[in-house]
């Protein structure tokens, strides 16, 4: 037997040691939540001055000045939101309901986010806060101020909008998804389902 073919097997036994055997015919298999569902009109735009009929146009007021990018793996790189052009001290609104879990200063800048049902939480930044942790919110509510400074935002200041997903309390899987889902305009990423 030659070397490398002692090593091959040697990566067979060890692979065969190391993974679970295949479930038994009828054995029960645990398996992921399904997708959260978004039900259509549930959330909002984030900053204010639109009539309610979507994303101001390209180029204007509000504006997506960069995409979700989802990293290739939980700790890759990637840009796990959209950035909004509006001018600062625009004000950011929540965009459903739910319960604040941060406000204030994180990483060196202001940060909201708010939870909502269904394991869902949304993340502003840079925001000077105008609510506290713990307090609910409804669609529409302010929960700040857009500040200037985001890097990589091509305006003088862009609001960094964030979604993620978490499944049940002992979070077994979280997962960054783009928020334009949230008023349908995103586009999906799914991790692949568990064996």
């Amino acid at each position: 037997m030659t070397p490398a073919s002692r090593l091959c097997l040697a990566v067979v036994v060890l692979l065969g040691v190391l993974l679970p055997a295949p479930p038994t015919a009828g054995a029960a298999t645990p398996t992921d939540p399904p997708l959260p569902v978004i039900p259509l009109g549930a959330f909002a735009w984030p900053l204010t001055g639109l009539d309610g009929t979507g994303p101001p146009a390209a180029g204007g007021p509000g504006s997506v000045a960069r995409r979700f990018l989802p990293p290739p793996n939980p700790y890759g790189r990637g840009h796990r939101g959209v950035d909004l052009a509006d001018p600062p001290g625009t004000p950011v609104l929540a965009v459903g309901d739910g319960v604040v879990a941060q406000a204030g200063m994180l990483a060196g800048r202001g940060v909201v986010s708010v939870v909502h049902p269904g394991g869902l939480r949304t993340t502003y930044e840079p925001v000077t806060a105008r609510v506290v942790a713990g307090a609910p919110v409804a669609r529409g509510t302010v929960l700040g101020t857009l500040e200037a400074g985001h890097p990589g935002c091509p305006a003088a200041a862009c609001l960094h909008w964030g979604l993620r997903w978490r499944t049940g309390p002992d979070v077994r899987r979280e997962q960054y998804l783009d928020p334009l889902l949230l008023v349908g305009l995103g586009r999906t990423r799914l991790w692949p389902a568990r064996p």
